[in-house]
């Protein structure tokens, strides 16, 4: 299925497609009997031993079949039948139809099954790791609902003896609010108040502890590494088994951002002191700042993440959220993990009917009381108040909409260069008393949510269609169905659009982001202080942003580190990287979602999408020490003493450009090739002792490639082999980068995948007049 035609499935092809994911064959089946003949429970369940027993032969073999007397909002049952026997019922009088009942894997966090990461099969990254037992991983974030089921500590072990910890009491967080799951809790906000003054908790729903009133930090906690809980959804959506990814890691919690949406510098820079001291194996920060980037030396996310990586501890931070558009990933300091956002085999489908009876399909997530039932339908540019012009209106700015045409309407709005949000169609069109929007845009699978107020969202293509039916009739309909969760037939993963795109504006070398995650419509627990507008309290919630990727691999990371307690920051970054895959599940090149979309290139998703069963066993890893992020300072401009005043220790650079382009990352980046260009990189050998490499490249069209020396021989003795490689131009003139690949080869089962990109610039010397 293209990704561009899956709004537009045909109603059938979509349920039958919902049909084969619900059910999974055995001796159980499903016998549908339609709508309900009888307003009485026990009249509907009297019925089906009836209809049963004429098969089976007494009202008693009916009785002792049947496991569900499905009663209340359609007639049916489920029974123990033989093939023959099931065939026999469907031939019955009243019988709509059969069904062959089958065995779900019934996941809400559907991320983690998406990537194949399961307790089940042998040998695989969570067995291995006993599901990150012993690990810890500390969450700079919004705090923590510690009542929520995701962090119980059921079944397990003592907290560990390195943990030097503490449980910070505070406004409705006790010590007991802590146990075996959360070990840690802290709150910062001396920076905060210092700025702002004192946060007075009457007027915005906060607490000054390290009860989180947002959401979001819960929300990631539970990401990496909540516990099983079942029966978790999103208002009846996506119901089944909730879990984080290292469901067995302890969580230490940092609260360092607030209510009001600030987070202090200063907070943030203590936050990492504590965690250093603390003895986390993991941080995971999904925060930051959007460019123009500050200066690593002025960068407390850099800073911090510094002095973590230096004693062991790997930091994973989020890469932002201002794509498709290029030079805006954050969090570009070479020795943390930044991770761009990605799509998962999961959409949630609701059905536009129009009153034409044509049906279209497009994404929601809304259980409100708008459905089954036709509203007026009225084009949002038709509508425009006195004040605003055309183009405002059709995106449904803020204020663009006249309440009088729009009350009681369904507003079809279309995304426009200055508009590009759902959301601000959403507010616009609910304060001018319309009912509904349906927001046609470009591609994307991040839905907005709207519980009271329905926001479907479609292509343009659909939208076009809607907007055809409006000009054909004088007084156009529509009606919703409630939104249906359709798994594994999406084609996945994709960068999300909205993800934020390299190169790196601060120091091009280094490539950025690193790798991709699962970071779309993520569902995960979630605080019932800060429920939206006009719902309940929530206790899941599903978020989209590199905020929810970020997570996915600090869970990945810790996992590694159980199994190789051992392993260097970067040691673990290189497996994840270097093991990445760049195809999808159909096995096409992973898509970038944009406008248009594209095939995904490294500034999209650095080494690829992550591959966690992969990384236990990268056979080689591009390791570093803290010394060559010294050499790496130096290497960007800091002078003796700024450099100095970051690592605490007196720091005399040298040799400063050889230090930038041979920082041993496991990527190369040239953002100036000229005519030749060398690089140098080492690998550490992971895998068997005596293993031979070869190495082979998918060059950059316009660029030669030579690596020197091409075959890498390991031994007992031998584990650290150095390689060049040397780049040359075939082009005088290339306007933007070019994007290939060097794998080492072992021939047996490891590929040692590193992407490069090269920027082909024109040298003076060549320009003739």
């Amino acid at each position: 299925m293209a990704a561009s035609s899956y709004f537009t499935l045909p109603f059938r092809l979509l349920l039958h497609l919902l049909l084969l994911g619900l059910f999974s064959a055995s001796n159980v089946y499903i016998v549908y009997m339609g709508e309900k003949a009888q307003d009485e429970p026990a009249a509907a369940t009297e019925l089906h031993h009836a209809t049963l027993s004429t098969v089976l032969g007494s009202k008693q073999a009916a009785t002792s079949s049947i496991l569900y007397s499905y009663k209340h909002g359609f007639s049916g049952f489920a029974a123990v039948l033989t093939e023959s026997e099931a065939a026999r019922v469907a031939d019955l009088a009243g019988v709509a139809h059969v069904i062959p009942n089958r065995i779900l894997d019934l996941h809400t966090t559907r991320s983690w099954d998406f990537l194949h990461l399961k307790s089940n099969p042998s040998g695989g990254l969570l067995e291995m790791s006993r599901s990150g037992d012993g690990s810890i991983i500390g969450v700079l974030d919004t705090g923590i609902w510690p009542e929520s089921e995701s962090f119980s500590d059921r079944d397990m072990g003592e907290i560990p003896s390195r943990w030097r910890g503490v449980c910070q009491k505070g406004e409705k967080f006790h010590v007991s609010d802590c146990n075996r799951k959360i070990i840690g809790a802290r709150w910062y906000i001396k920076g905060y108040e210092a700025e702002f003054g004192k946060l007075n908790t009457s007027d915005i729903l906060e607490f000054l502890s390290a009860r989180d009133a947002v959401g979001h930090g819960t929300h990631t906690s539970s990401t990496a590494a909540g516990a099983f809980v079942g029966n978790a959804s999103f208002m009846g959506i996506a119901r089944g088994i909730a879990r984080g990814g290292a469901l067995r890691a302890r969580l230490a919690i940092y609260k360092v951002c607030w209510a009001t949406g600030g987070c202090s510098s200063a907070d943030i820079l203590a936050a990492f002191d504590d965690a250093i001291h603390d003895g986390v194996d993991v941080l995971s920060v999904s925060l930051g700042q959007s460019p123009p980037l500050p200066t690593y030396i002025e960068d407390v996310l850099a800073i911090g993440s510094f002095h973590a990586v230096a004693r062991g501890i790997t930091v994973v931070c989020s890469a932002g959220n201002s794509g498709p558009f290029s030079q805006t990933v954050i969090n570009t300091a070479p020795w943390v993990i930044t991770v761009a956002a990605s799509t998962i085999d999961r959409t949630f489908v609701t059905f536009i009917s129009l009153g034409n009876n044509v049906t279209k399909a497009g994404q929601a997530l809304y259980l409100g009381e708008h459905v089954d039932k036709f509203y007026g339908i009225v084009y949002a540019e038709d509508i425009a108040s006195d004040n605003a012009d055309s183009t405002d209106a059709r995106g449904c700015g803020a204020g663009s909409l006249n309440a009088t045409l729009a009350r009681g309407k369904v507003v079809l709005c279309f995304q426009t260069r200055d508009q590009r949000s759902p959301l601000v169609a959403s507010d616009t069109v609910r304060r001018a008393h319309g009912v509904a929007v349906i927001f046609a845009q470009f591609l994307t699978k991040d839905i907005t949510f709207a519980f009271d107020f329905p926001c479907v969202q479609v292509d343009l293509e659909i939208g076009t269609s809607i907007l055809t039916y409006l000009g054909s009739t004088r007084k156009p309909i529509v009606k919703f169905s409630t939104t249906k969760t359709l798994l594994g037939t999406v084609i996945a993963p994709e960068v999300a659009y909205f993800s934020s795109r390299g190169p790196s504006s601060l120091s091009p070398f280094v490539l950025k982001p690193d790798i991709a995650a699962p970071g779309v419509n993520i569902l995960a627990s979630w605080s019932p202080a800060s429920p939206p507008r006009n719902m309940p309290p929530l206790n899941f919630k599903i978020e989209s942003g590199t905020s929810m990727s970020c997570p996915h691999i600090s869970a990945i990371a810790a996992l590694l580190k159980s199994i190789h307690p051992n392993w260097s920051p970067a040691a673990i970054k290189s497996a994840i990287v270097t093991t990445a895959s760049t195809i999808d599940k159909y096995s096409l090149g992973v898509v970038a979602e944009g406008a248009p979309h594209k095939q995904a290139n490294p500034f999209d998703f650095g080494g690829g999408h992550v591959d966690p069963n992969k990384a236990i066993d990268p056979g080689l890893v591009y390791d570093m020490r803290v010394s060559a992020y010294v050499h790496f300072l130096c290497s960007v401009g800091y002078n003796n003493s700024a450099v100095s005043s970051l690592t605490q220790h007196p720091t005399i650079c040298h040799d400063i450009y050889q230090s930038q382009k041979d920082l041993n990352l496991p990527s190369i980046t040239i953002p100036e090739l000229k005519e030749s260009f060398t690089v140098t990189r080492t690998v550490t050998n992971v895998g068997p002792a005596t293993s031979t490499y070869t190495a082979h490249v998918e060059a950059p069209r316009g660029v030669s490639v030579r690596v020197r020396p091409s075959i890498l021989a390991f031994n007992s003795t031998v584990k650290k082999l150095k390689f060049k490689v040397t780049f040359g131009s075939r082009l005088k003139v290339q306007s933007g980068y070019l994007f290939g690949s060097l794998t080492w080869k072992d021939g047996v089962h490891h590929l040692v995948r590193i992407p490069l990109a090269i920027r082909i610039v024109i040298d003076e010397f060549d320009i003739y007049t």
